[in-house]
């Protein structure tokens, strides 16, 4: 996996954006290349501050694209594979949570670094049912928030940002949360005030 895992970095490096959506969208479906999409996001910043939003727009993109497939592969009896792999008992757990949670359960984790879990949900969202529309967003805000935020601190912080993450990631992961709940909440308040102005 680790001479995989160089010739997937060296032929992003080389390819630069196409490249970045290349490897998030291996990394999001079939294989695991755990946080070179990061690495590579931090890395390419550094060197060009003026295509973060490219940079952030291609890693997105390309994680959003191996998501749809694992989604789809969960919609066409990802059950089974879940079962076989997981304890029925963890699956049961993880599909109550979003039968309450709803599209929460695929978000959250979105967002978070690594070692969280992520392609379980994803899956699951296939096997719970959840409309594509809502997955669509789900991870578009998750990833697109994370990258974003890899974004950011590698234009403050240089290289040394995945350092900064992988110090205080679940604090930058919660913070990052935590304004993407208080900007959902503003939504719903602004939104009933403008169904409330309408009767």
């Amino acid at each position: 996996m680790g001479r995989v895992t160089d010739w997937v970095r060296g032929l992003a490096l080389t390819l630069g954006a196409p490249g970045l959506y290349l490897v998030a969208f291996l990394d999001s479906s079939f294989l695991s290349l755990p946080e070179i999409t990061d690495i590579l996001v931090v890395w390419m910043v550094t060197r060009s501050h003026e295509r973060m939003i490219l940079y952030v727009a291609a890693a997105t993109l390309g994680s959003l694209t191996g998501c749809l497939i694992m989604y789809f592969v969960g919609r066409k009896g990802g059950e089974v594979l879940l079962r076989k792999r997981f304890a029925s008992a963890t699956v049961d757990r993880a599909m109550a949570a979003f039968e309450r949670f709803g599209v929460l359960v695929v978000l959250i984790p979105a967002i978070l670094p690594p070692p969280a879990p992520f392609k379980i949900f994803v899956l699951l969202s296939g096997v719970a049912g959840i409309s594509l529309g809502k997955f669509v967003t789900a991870i578009v805000i998750g990833r697109g928030a994370r990258y974003l935020t890899l974004g950011i601190l590698a234009i403050r912080y240089g290289e040394s940002a995945m350092a900064y993450m992988e110090e205080h990631g679940l604090a930058v992961a919660g913070a990052a949360i935590g304004l993407l709940l208080a900007g959902l909440a503003g939504y719903l308040i602004w939104s009933r005030a403008q169904r409330a102005k309408s009767r």
